[in-house]
């Protein structure tokens, strides 16, 4: 687990010090992506093959939706900061970034529950 907070905390650190490479969930949204979300989503879609296209669905749902419903999320597990949570959904979890004062959120990545 110790390794994966560190690389959620470099992915963190480089969204708070403009480094880094973070692109738009959806164009025109206030939701981004870092690098590491990016590759940790297509491992994930690799290893679910045939559920994998409802699998991305229901993520981008629930993605498209987080901001509606942010008060539900609980803080999260791999930082002491209430501005990051975890969104856990079918045995993965997304920690993200609340950044107010630019009104982003900034999806950190992509975590198979058991392989914490």
């Amino acid at each position: 687990m110790e390794n994966v907070k560190l690389q959620l905390s470099k992915e963190l650190e480089n969204y708070l010090g403009n480094k880094g490479e973070f692109s738009y969930f959806y164009p025109g949204m206030n939701i981004l992506t870092s690098e590491l979300y990016r590759e940790q989503l297509k491992e994930a879609l690799a290893f679910l093959k045939d559920d994998a296209k409802s699998f991305e669905l229901y993520l981008d749902t629930i993605i498209v939706n987080m901001h509606t419903k942010i008060k539900k999320y609980k803080s999260s597990i791999y930082f002491e900061n209430e501005k990051i949570k975890d969104i856990e959904n079918q045995g993965y979890t997304i920690p993200f970034y609340v950044d107010e004062e630019n009104n982003l959120y900034v999806l950190l990545g992509l975590l198979k529950a058991d392989s914490l």
